[in-house]
């Protein structure tokens, strides 16, 4: 029975290892028809290069920012904001979220407060921010801070709230301090929903660091749009916004890595 059902797995994983494969030459293929279609229609259209760039354009102007060293120090500027904005809201997010999804009458009371807080849109804010705070990188920091808030601490709600309670009853039995209970039942157990919220505090992170960029700023992707917009240097802006996206892409794979790890011993189990 065991070989049976060792055989009938290896050709669903060898399936899912060619499907994968394909799919990763599929997104190739498809971001070369995409860029083909692009220099095609720049060049029948004949519009100006200030309103759309031809790739080739948006690839010289990478060249130079890149060289003279523009494009680096900015991205690095806007990394730093999301990265420490990331940290700061997601222990925030996890602290008050575990302490709600302890306690009901605590949500009862905070969660029409919490809910309210995402009815105002963060670029309605950010110049407040910035008007109390300054325009350093602290008030980008809490920009950023604010947007993964939400998210990540919905997800520990519902992460800790979903442990099985046949669990929780056996660590009672045992006597378990409620140290033990979180370490080696409570956050195990809460981990998958816990890493969902953190993949999309790491795509909103950028969107936040770039709205406070954008209120007020000399340093950053965000501010090299504004320059952009401002010059109408239409390739600085694509640039800007092609380095967002792959700033995004990249620290969601990091969450992704990091959550295979973290829960490796559950695809182990299975």
């Amino acid at each position: 029975m065991s070989t049976q059902t060792t055989r009938t797995q290896k050709p669903s994983r060898n399936g899912l290892e060619l499907l994968a494969k394909h799919n990763g030459w599929l997104v190739v293929v498809t971001i070369a028809l995409l860029l083909v279609a692009w220099a095609i229609a720049v060049s029948v259209s004949g519009v100006p290069s200030f309103l759309l760039p031809s790739p080739t354009g948006v690839w010289n102007k990478f060249q130079s920012i890149l060289a003279d060293g523009t494009l680096l120090s900015n991205t690095l500027v806007t990394l730093y904001e999301v990265l420490l904005g990331l940290f700061m809201g997601s222990v925030v997010a996890m602290t008050l979220g575990y302490w709600l999804a302890k306690s009901r009458l605590m949500e009862k009371i905070l969660s029409p407060y919490l809910v309210a807080s995402q009815a105002i849109p963060v670029v309605a804010i950010a110049p407040l921010l910035v008007i109390w705070f300054g325009s350093g990188i602290f008030s980008k920091i809490l920009i950023c801070s604010l947007t993964v808030f939400f998210p990540v601490l919905v997800n520990t709600m519902i992460g800790f709230r979903a442990v099985p309670e046949n669990l929780r009853d056996l660590m009672r039995s045992l006597r378990a301090t409620r140290w033990q209970k979180l370490r080696f039942l409570e956050i195990p157990a809460a981990l998958p929903v816990l890493f969902g919220g953190l993949r999309i505090g790491a795509t909103l992170s950028v969107i936040g660091a770039v709205v406070g960029e954008f209120v007020g700023s000399d340093r950053g992707l965000g501010f090299l749009i504004n320059v952009g917009r401002g010059q109408y240097d239409t390739a600085l802006v694509f640039v800007s916004i092609f380095t967002l996206i792959l700033m995004a892409l990249m620290l969601y794979g990091l969450a992704m890595l990091a959550e295979k790890r973290a829960t490796r011993w559950k695809a182990e189990r299975h």
